[in-house]
């Protein structure tokens, strides 16, 4: 008999079909995370569940099934924030994530709000959209120029290192980051800085690229914002909570940097009215990953690491 897995979301045809090849496949046909009450009896009915963003896996919902039918979340995402790690592990519920697959295409959409909030692109947008502009002229939104600037990373690792090559080799700048621990090569000439704040107050454009987690909630708040250079761009495609969101709409609505991308919000998918009011924010909803192939790629990868667990091998990609 097949194992039984639930899948919390559709996912690509090739990935639905590679699972119901190797496991009784049962699809949740919704779009909206699970709920606690929701992911409880779901640990209660399957054997092994392939979870992604906010599908509530945390303590609250292994305390109801405290001897859980599962024995695996295989996650789709490389992020596994929304899963309590600890408590599905004392559950005895082994946990795998999808590192890799999300590394170029998440730095590609760091470069594409990096490029869009300094170049004042989706000001223009909705300029052109509302009928508003009335010509070209020399000095009409001008914008911060990229290229020879300075980029500070936040969380140097395999995609703070891909957004540090595309910011290095395509845009000729420097690049300063911080990380919580020593990186011997982060790839291209880079300084390391010994705190957030330090990279904030060096670089004309911070990009955030910290895993989610109790241990970067609020990472970024009023103290990084004062830090950062007037004309500053801040760039966030990690996780939402990492940033203080109140203290990020102050910053952009005093005028205390100079504007703000963003594909993560705090409470995310509620986005705070006074956050879609700043014309200095580019706001994007959660594309980070947002391309077929990236999609499939990281589908697969968690059927393999479900596939692997059944045969009792060891996990490709354990957390």
């Amino acid at each position: 008999m097949k194992p039984k897995v639930l899948i919390t979301r559709r996912l690509p045809d090739e990935v639905l079909d590679a699972a119901k090849a190797a496991f009784d496949v049962t699809i949740r046909d919704d779009t909206t995370p699970m709920a606690e009450d929701e992911a409880a009896v779901a640990l209660a009915a399957y054997d092994a569940i392939l979870p992604t963003l906010g599908d509530a896996f945390r303590a609250p919902a292994f305390a109801r099934v405290p001897a859980p039918r599962v024995k695996l979340l295989a996650n789709f995402g490389v992020g596994y924030n929304h899963i309590d790690v600890a408590a599905a592990k004392a559950a005895g519920v082994s946990v795998t994530n999808t590192p890799g697959a999300v590394t170029d295409a998440t730095a590609d959409t760091a470069m594409t709000l990096i490029l869009m909030a300094a170049r004042r692109a989706g000001e223009g947008e909705r300029m052109v959209r509302s009928g508003a502009w009335e010509g070209w002229h020399p000095t009409q939104m001008l914008g911060l120029h990229v290229t020879g600037k300075t980029v500070g990373i936040i969380g140097m690792g395999r995609i703070g290192k891909a957004i540090a090559h595309r910011c290095h080799h395509g845009f000729g700048m420097e690049v300063v980051f911080h990380n919580r621990s020593p990186v011997a090569d982060p790839g291209v000439p880079a300084r390391q800085l010994e705190t957030a704040e330090a990279v904030a107050a060096a670089a004309d454009i911070v990009v955030v690229a910290v895993p989610g987690g109790a241990e970067t909630h609020h990472l970024i708040g009023a103290d990084f914002f004062a830090a950062m250079r007037p004309h500053g761009i801040f760039v966030n495609i990690a996780r939402g909570d990492v940033v203080d969101e109140a203290a990020l709409i102050s910053a952009l609505q005093t005028g205390q940097i100079g504007g703000a991308g963003l594909d993560v919000y705090e409470f995310e998918p509620k986005v705070p009215e006074a956050l879609i009011a700043c014309e200095n924010a580019v706001l994007l909803p959660h594309l980070g990953t947002a391309a077929l192939e990236v999609r499939v790629a990281m589908g697969m990868m968690a059927v393999d690491n479900l596939k692997a667990f059944f045969d009792g091998r060891d996990l490709p990609n354990s957390v």
